[in-house]
């Protein structure tokens, strides 16, 4: 699924990383919270410690953290939500290209602008960029390099106990694009989000299906992914739902799942389909591989052919696909 072990925004990060000891961090969630957000059990209480391993949740707060509700998009896509559900908060990070105090200041500005973001960290020696908040990566992904800055998604989660905490899809055409990203909130619930391109406009379904099989595309993965005591016959627990696909056949998806554990779903695949109710055998299917979580990926150069993250950019992936 890897071809490099160099992170990129829609490319899988490298699972194994190099330790690194970084600086004492505090984000506080405020305690205010909307009426549906009883969907998340706990706030995130982060505190980064100097140690050789990634952080973990050493706390937890009174009141549940805040959340962007699902029917408010930030994006120019058209926005495939889950009605009356919030999304929950996770610890994003990204390696950006920052020489400054200035690049600092800049960055930190731009961010604090996104709906959705509750609090910004930026580590310069290590270039790295910590956001606390609701906000889709691609927002914030989009957001960092408006500042004319090099920006590559490293990490996402939770930083807690999760064996594996974040997971990513990568649809690579040749007709269909799109990536598929995985957090673990909590042992209950997980956040997906999504963003597609090259699909027939109108409402697509998409699941998770068994098998991770592609000789045969779509028609090898298998049924939804339904294991027992999780979902039901006529709502596997694997089942997306529906894809709305705009015109210029994008789209875009924010959601949470309950009782999905993304550490089961590696070597599973994620599959679209041609309509909506999944009649066909699905017109695209990409493998579920492991992404990095938070503090597993700081590493600058993939170790395979020396290349920097920074010149992975156009090599790597076609930006303007997705």
């Amino acid at each position: 699924m890897l071809v490099r072990a160099v992170a990129t925004v829609t490319t899988a990060v490298a699972v194994t990383a190099l330790p690194v000891a970084y600086a004492y961090a505090s984000f506080s969630p405020s305690s205010s919270s909307s009426s549906s957000s009883s969907q998340v059990s706990k706030t995130l209480n982060l505190s980064f410690l100097s140690q050789p391993h990634r952080p973990r949740l050493v706390g937890t707060a009174t009141h549940p953290p805040s959340a962007l509700r699902m029917d408010a998009s930030s994006t120019n896509h058209t926005s495939s939500s889950q009605n009356d559900v919030v999304l929950p908060e996770l610890l994003t990070e990204f390696m950006v290209d920052m020489k400054c105090e200035g690049c600092v200041n800049a960055v930190k500005n731009k961010l604090q602008t996104i709906s959705g973001v509750k609090n910004v960290e930026v580590d310069l020696s290590n270039q790295v960029v910590r956001v606390l908040g609701s906000s889709p990566v691609k927002t914030m992904a989009d957001a960092l390099e408006q500042t004319g800055r090099n920006a590559r998604l490293i990490g996402q989660g939770i930083p807690e106990d999760f064996l594996v905490s974040a997971a990513v899809a990568e649809f690579k055409g040749p007709d269909i694009f799109g990536v598929v990203r995985l957090a673990q909130v909590n042992m209950e619930l997980a956040r997906i989000e999504a963003s597609f391109s090259g699909l027939s406009s109108g409402k697509h379904g998409w699941s998770i299906n068994e098998f991770g099989d592609l000789t045969r595309g779509a028609a090898s993965t298998g049924k939804v992914f339904n294991p027992t005591n999780k979902g039901t016959d006529e709502e596997p627990l694997g089942d997306l739902g529906t894809l709305d696909v705009d015109e210029n056949g994008e789209a875009f998806f924010l959601g949470v799942k309950q009782n999905l554990r993304v550490g089961v779903l590696i070597g599973r695949a994620v599959v679209v389909y041609g309509t909506e109710d999944k009649s066909n055998p699905g017109v695209a299917a990409a493998v579920i591989a492991r992404s990095a979580g938070v503090g597993e990926n700081y590493k600058k150069i993939c170790l395979c052919d020396g290349t920097t993250i920074w010149e992975s950019t156009n090599s790597d992936f076609v930006a303007s696909k997705v």
